[in-house]
């Protein structure tokens, strides 16, 4: 990755290798939000019924992370 000003005081400081892997699973999410919970194109006109459904969506991810998480548990 090359990015202007950007050296390897900050690539290989321990905060920056926390950032990543936390971005990383937050871009998981959300790809698993355009993907799987069709949130990648909107199907309800209007902002109200859209957030809806992304809480919807958020949500039932949140229901899956839970029982993957208890079947890790087990």
């Amino acid at each position: 990755m090359n990015v202007p000003g950007l050296d390897k005081r900050t690539t290989n400081s321990p905060g920056y290798q926390t950032s990543l892997r936390i971005r990383k699973r937050a871009e998981e999410i959300f790809g698993w939000m355009k993907t799987v919970g069709g949130l990648r194109r909107t199907r309800y006109r209007g902002p109200e019924r859209t957030q809806a459904w992304g809480y919807f969506v958020a949500g039932t991810y949140n229901l899956l992370r839970m029982a993957r998480l208890e079947l890790m548990a087990t």
